[in-house]
């Protein structure tokens, strides 16, 4: 649908749900409350404590590759998104990521499992993953 902007050019207007077609040609708008919560809701590691989880889990400084680190990392994004998950268990898309986490998790332990059996013997005891 087209109509005018605020400098008269026209324009092509899409209107969500909660907006009528008076108020979007009038220039009225309607605040998007769930965006703020949206925006809170995704949060990722912070810098800072990915950065400890490197510096505590690499085999040297700067090291982000090595399987140790990135296990490290992984669990403490599983951790997180665990604890969403209790306060959202709907939420079937972030369910999704948390199941491929696990997966990619998984991948890397076997890994270490099969290249150094004493260093994931360390690692799992350490993350506390086994019981």
């Amino acid at each position: 649908m087209l109509c005018r902007n605020a400098k008269g050019k026209a324009a092509i207007a899409v209107f969500p749900l909660a907006w009528n077609y008076r108020s979007a040609v009038q220039g009225n708008s309607v605040p998007d409350r769930a965006a703020a919560h949206r925006k809170k809701e995704k949060q990722m590691i912070s810098k800072e404590k990915k950065t400890a989880i490197i510096n505590e889990y690499g085999r040297k400084p700067g090291d982000t590759g090595s399987p140790e680190v990135q296990i490290a990392i992984l669990t403490e994004r599983i951790t997180e998104l665990t604890e969403h998950m209790k306060n959202h268990p709907q939420d079937f898309h972030s369910n999704r990521g948390l199941l491929k986490l696990v997966g990619q998790r998984r991948g890397l332990l076997d890994y270490l499992k099969k290249t150094d059996l004493e260093k994931y013997r360390a690692l799992i005891e350490k993350l506390g993953i086994r019981k």
